[in-house]
């Protein structure tokens, strides 16, 4: 029996995102209705190529990662559309990307145009940490397990277009996204390569299914929302090929690379299958301003090309500087309110998404990161660094806490180190007093402090301290990382 489907909202983008955008203080200025006007107001035109840009980068970032992820079955590192893809061995050594080394993942990218997709986990063993956590096309948080418990029970989530009407099986957590696209990343804790073989049993009981076969009926190629999105097989414009030179660095790091016809074709062509929110019109008529619209061909002339260049570099710049909203203690850095959810903040939705595609909300884990030490000299190998935890005071969590050296670039080290983090399952040995020093440095600091030893990479490095599950304290800022002194 088919869903009654429509749409409660009308099926128009541009009356869709009627609802102006107030007060905010990246995206301003007066709209000119003429791009042709900007030999008189170069200045402020420029700004809004900029705006822009910082407005659109991260579905820019999340469309290559799609990209990248999904495709045929059978081809190196993808998997199609509705489907787990399952990271089944630790990270190697010298592996780039701030990778973790002490989760596996599942990840998939969800399509809901065709048919709700439900997502079944299995309930997370006693003390085996699982989180699931959900990304719109715009890297807002849509879904995060951990929010509530670290350690859930069997989850039954179903993803929906905003507005369906459908029915849905008792049991299942609805979430709707109005993007077209939904990422899915999936965690389980392991405690060293011995403990993957436990863990993967958990990703063989994670299922994928749409809505219609989840029932017992037979598949249903009706559109789950007639109108939402560009039919399937409907030409949409084509967008220039990414480099293969840059196929093998983080999504957000390739959106950056992109000059400025690639960057808003690629953006054009995303925000057909993934409209902005109702409070982003405001960007919308910026966008159509430079000439960008959903769906439609982007055709800049050729003396436009100094001022978006001009433009995209000062985004760029913009996207360096860390936001006034982080969180800075004792040469730590780190993000809690509007993490995940982010409204019209889209510098800070920009600068994460550079750094990484998808960013969970402050409930669901934070992550303090440090490149020096105390005298705000970076941090080297070649030196042996001491944190100093008071009694009581090691990172405060509802689920577990890592601390992970990475080289400045943000890759593991290439050489053979006995362990790769320190976390809260290590037996950490204790002064008298109670407190813990957690030794940082290249070569061993003898075997009376191995317990507390965290290897470092040669030359310069960064620390990264995660937080799965942190307790208030951890994301308002009241509690933070102790300073990294040299010894």
């Amino acid at each position: 029996m088919k869903n009654k489907r429509r749409w409660t909202f009308p099926l128009n983008t541009a009356i869709w995102m009627s609802v102006s955008l107030a007060g905010t203080a990246v995206l301003s200025g007066c709209a000119t209705k003429q791009p042709e006007v900007k030999a008189t107001s170069t200045g402020w035109v420029k700004n809004q190529v900029a705006d822009a840009y910082t407005f659109g980068f991260p579905l820019v970032a999340s469309d290559i990662a799609r990209e990248r992820a999904s495709g045929r079955a059978g081809q190196p590192g993808q998997t199609p559309l509705n489907t787990f893809r399952h990271a089944n061995a630790l990270p190697p050594a010298g592996a780039p990307g701030w990778a973790s080394v002490d989760t596996l993942e599942s990840s998939a990218w969800l399509d809901v145009s065709a048919d709700p997709v439900i997502v079944t986990l299995p309930a997370a063993p006693r003390g085996r940490y699982l989180d699931a956590r959900a990304f719109d096309a715009w890297t807002n948080a849509l879904y995060s397990s951990a929010d509530t418990t670290p350690y859930p029970k069997m989850q039954l989530i179903a993803f929906v277009p905003a507005g369906w009407t459908g029915t849905l099986p008792a049991n299942a957590t609805r979430v709707e996204t109005r993007t077209r696209y939904v990422w899915l990343s999936v965690r389980v804790r392991v405690n060293g390569a011995r403990d993957v073989r436990e863990a993967r049993k958990l990703q063989t009981a994670m299922r994928i299914d749409t809505l219609t076969p989840a029932k017992g009926s037979a598949a249903d190629p009706t559109p789950v929302v007639s109108g939402a999105w560009p039919a399937n097989g409907a030409k949409q414009p084509a967008v220039p090929p990414l480099p293969s030179a840059l196929a093998t660095i983080a999504p957000g790091a390739q959106a950056e690379a992109l000059d400025a016809n690639a960057f808003f074709a690629r953006l054009a062509r995303s925000l057909d299958d993934n409209p902005a929110a109702t409070d982003d019109s405001h960007a919308i008529s910026q966008l159509a301003d430079l000439g960008v619209k959903p769906g439609e061909p982007v055709q800049f002339k050729k003396t436009d090309a100094p001022l978006l260049d001009s433009g995209l570099a000062d985004a760029r710049e913009r996207l360096e500087t860390t936001p006034p909203n982080a969180i800075t203690k004792n040469g730590w850095t780190w993000f809690g309110d509007g993490v995940g959810v982010y409204g019209t903040d889209y510098t800070l939705r920009a600068y994460l998404a550079r750094r990484q595609t998808a960013t969970s909300t402050k409930e669901g884990e934070v992550k303090p990161v440090t490149h020096v030490d105390s005298e705000g000299h970076a941090l080297d190998g070649a030196n042996a660094y001491t944190l100093h935890f008071e009694p009581e005071q090691l990172p405060p969590v509802r689920g577990f806490w890592t601390l992970t050296a990475y080289t400045k670039d943000g890759a593991l080290s290439d050489a053979k180190l006995p362990r790769l983090s320190l976390s809260d399952r290590d037996r950490l040995k204790k002064n008298r007093d109670g407190s813990i020093d957690v030794i940082v440095s290249a070569k061993s600091p003898g075997r009376a402090q191995t317990a507390n030893w965290l290897p470092a990479p040669e030359g310069q490095f960064q620390l990264t301290m995660r937080l799965y599950a942190p307790k208030p304290q951890a994301s308002d800022g009241s509690w933070a990382p102790p300073s990294v002194e040299r010894q």
